[in-house]
Parts: C-alpha cells; sequence; structure tokens
C-alpha cells in the first residue's frame, strides 16, 4: 500500500470512528489548554509583582536614620542619629560592592502653585542619578542634571498627576513656572505615569523632584535636623550577588562615623528592596509550580483518558487486523497504520489545543488587569511538554495493543469478540 493510500484509509477509519476519535482528541486538547493556562497564571502573577517591585526602583536599599538601642564607645543607647553630607562620601569610599549612594531630602509643607492653581505635594531633592534608581521614566522634557546640580538651578521635574492638577487639562508644562513658598522654578521634564504598590513616602506621581544642591539652599532639613542633615540614604549594589555585602559596608561605615555599633540595627534601619524582590520570587515561584503541579495532574488524567480510549479503539479493531493478516497484509503495515493514525490525532489535537490556550490568553489580556497581575503569560516550554505527554501516551497506547494483535494468528484475530 502506497503512503496516500496509507493515509486516505486512516482518515476514512478515523471518519468512521467519529466519537472515539473526538473524545481522544478533546482529552488531548483538554490536557494541553490546562496546563498552559495554570502556568501562564503562575507566570502572570510572577511578572506583575515584578514589575511592580521594580516601578520603586533598581536593587534599591533605603536607610533610614534611627535611634541607637546599643552602648557603645561610651555613648548611651537611645542617642538619635541623623545622617548628614559627609556621610555620603564616607559610604563612597567604604563599601566597595555598592554602586550608589545618594542623599535624599524631603519637604512635605512646602506651598506649591502655578499660575492656574495650588497644590500641596511633597518635595524631594537628590542627586541625577535618583531619577534611573528610583524608576523615574520621563514622559516629556528631561530629569535634572550634574550641571543644574553643580549650579543649584531652580529646575523642578513634576510627577505626572502632580503635573495634571497644576496646569489645565491641554497645557504643556514644560517651559512654565511652578512656584514653591513663592520660590519659582523652572518645570524641566514630566515624570510618565507609573503605578506602585509600595512607597517609603507616598507616591512618586504626586511628588516634585529638585537638585539636591537647590533643595538644601531652599528646603533646608527642619530641627531637630541641621543644614547639614538629610532623610535618608539611597544605595544600590553593584550586583544582586553583592547586595548582602553592600548592606554590611554601609552599616559599617555609618556607624564608624556616627560612634554606634554596626551591628546596631535600629540606628540604622534599612528596606532592603532587594530582599523583598526575593521573598516576592520565591512566593510566586512557588505559587507558579503549584498551578503547574496541579495543571499536571490535569494533565496526567487526561492522558489516562486518552490512554483508554485508544486501547478501547485498537482492541475493537482486533478482527479488523486479523482480515488484513488473512489478505496477506505485514505486521510492520498494520503498525504502520496505526502510528499515523495516533500521530494524527496527535498533532491535530496539539494544535487545536495551543490554537484555543493562546487564544484564551490573548482574550484575558485585552481586560483590565490589577496591578499586581500581568495578564496571563503563556509559555512555550509548558505548551512543548504537555503536547509531547500526550502525543506519546497517544501513540503508545495505539501501537502496543496494535502490535499485540498484528502478532497473533489471523484464524484467532478473526476469532475475537469485542468486550470478549
Amino acid at each position: 500500500m502506497v503512503l496516500r493510500d496509507l493515509i486516505r484509509d486512516v482518515f476514512r477509519t478515523l471518519w468512521s470512528h467519529k466519537l472515539r476519535t473526538f473524545l481522544t482528541m478533546f482529552g488531548i486538547a483538554w490536557g494541553i489548554v490546562s496546563i498552559v493556562l495554570m502556568v501562564a497564571a503562575g507566570e502572570g502573577l510572577r511578572k506583575g509583582q515584578e514589575t511592580q517591585t521594580r516601578n520603586l526602583g533598581k536593587d534599591i536599599m533605603i536607610v533610614f536614620h534611627g535611634r541607637t538601642s546599643l552602648q557603645a564607645g561610651g555613648a548611651r543607647a537611645g542617642r538619635v542619629v541623623h545622617w548628614e553630607d559627609p556621610d555620603v562620601q564616607a559610604v563612597h569610599e567604604a563599601a566597595p560592592d555598592c554602586e550608589h549612594a545618594i542623599p535624599e531630602l524631603e519637604q512635605e509643607d512646602v506651598r506649591t502653585h502655578s499660575n492656574y492653581n495650588n497644590a500641596a505635594f511633597l518635595v524631594t531633592g537628590s542627586y541625577p542619578e535618583f531619577g534611573d534608581i528610583r524608576s523615574l521614566n520621563v514622559g516629556s522634557g528631561r530629569f535634572y542634571n550634574w550641571d543644574d546640580q553643580r549650579e543649584g538651578r531652580r529646575v523642578a521635574f513634576v510627577g505626572s498627576d502632580a503635573a495634571k492638577q497644576l496646569f489645565p487639562e491641554g497645557r504643556n508644562p514644560l517651559g512654565e513656572n511652578i512656584y514653591l513658598n513663592d520660590i519659582p522654578y523652572l518645570v524641566i521634564g514630566v515624570m510618565a505615569s507609573k503605578k506602585q504598590d509600595s512607597s517609603y513616602d507616598g507616591w512618586d506621581v504626586n511628588k516634585i523632584f529638585v537638585p539636591f544642591g537647590a533643595m538644601r539652599r531652599d528646603f533646608p532639613d527642619k530641627p531637630p535636623g541641621t543644614a547639614r542633615t538629610f532623610d535618608q540614604l539611597l544605595v544600590t549594589p553593584k550586583s544582586i550577588q553583592q547586595h548582602e555585602a553592600c548592606k554590611g559596608e554601609v552599616r559599617a561605615a555609618l556607624g564608624k562615623m556616627h560612634n554606634y555599633d554596626p551591628t546596631d540595627k535600629e540606628a540604622c534601619p534599612i528596606w532592603d528592596t532587594v530582599r523583598d524582590a526575593k521573598a516576592f520570587a520565591q512566593m510566586t515561584d512557588g505559587m507558579k509550580y503549584f498551578l503547574g503541579a496541579v495543571g499536571f495532574v490535569t494533565l496526567f488524567l487526561g492522558g489516562i483518558g486518552v490512554m483508554n480510549v485508544m486501547m478501547v479503539a485498537v482492541r475493537e479493531r482486533t478482527r479488523e487486523i486479523g482480515v488484513r493478516k488473512a489478505l496477506g497484509a505485514p505486521a510492520h503495515a498494520i503498525m504502520k497504520q496505526f502510528f499515523i493514525e495516533a500521530m494524527i490525532i496527535a498533532l491535530f489535537s496539539g494544535a487545536v489545543g495551543m490554537t484555543i490556550a493562546y487564544g484564551l490568553c490573548w482574550l484575558v489580556d485585552l481586560l483590565p488587569m490589577p496591578d499586581f497581575f500581568a495578564g496571563l503569560v503563556p509559555t512555550w516550554q509548558s505548551g512543548a511538554l504537555a503536547c509531547g505527554m500526550l502525543g506519546a501516551i497517544a501513540v503508545l497506547s495505539a501501537l502496543v495493543p496494535a502490535r499485540r494483535a498484528a502478532s497473533v494468528d489471523p484464524i484467532e484475530a478473526l476469532r475475537f469478540e469485542a468486550g470478549g
């Protein structure tokens, strides 16, 4: 029998057993859809949490000032510690595993107005690296640079929501003045809108960012702070692997500068977003693996159903195999037909299952998603694994009983009664 005739005969056989063929294909397709959707949901949760974490900043550690809880060098416990300008240089010199260490000074009671409206926003000043470290993406204009910092220019980078409140809709804020305690600041940039699920001082879209030099001159730290103190130190490690070493070096440098025990965490509280990101990753990975395990259980049950249907189908065709052997068909020709039948079922069902799964993911992603969820993110690995596993089950479930039936005497095969 030539291949064309063999394939024609295969399709004729599949069509004559439509219900059985449909059940087999449905079992394979359903298993593929379930595993792809389960893994896609877990991956969407992981990516959503990762995006929200990075919206706060890129692998940053926020070093707050605190109060000592241990005695050190004759100094009593309970002493308030404030970070000062020389601390920045000291951390740079003593922390080789840190990439950046920059100060941040804030004022939350600055009266803010434009020529069109007034409001109350938190004003924060830092170095130009602040924009990149804190993921303040530019929507229009630019972030302040080192020339602005060195010259103490009164320029401002405005949060997206703050710009909407200060300026009427349709008016470009760039080149306009805003007034901070009646001091004019030129708007040089507006931040792109972003979503946050965590912050240490408020949402960035409702802030105004100015160079540290201008902030220090116009809005110095309030008592008990001094003209040399600032609110917090932002530190980033050179790599994720170096973040613990960087954190230890920062604690040691600041402890030396302010004469307290470097192990005193109350004196130097640190919000370690790198550690938090790892914890989130472990949680979301665990959830993804759990959903994947549930999907694989569904896949396994679907595989059992496919196997049963295929084995019954071949068993019921034992008399057909006997007729073909009696007419001179060799065993390998019979095996080839069953192999092609199983492969057609597996390939067609796999294609249908993958199409449905990716189509459902696409449709769901059209809906508005919560901030922590990136939608259904399918992975080709899960689809390929499901297709391969169910396809192999279908082929083996057809070939094993077919081989057994093809090896018996034709007379015995003709005597076989289905269900007997």
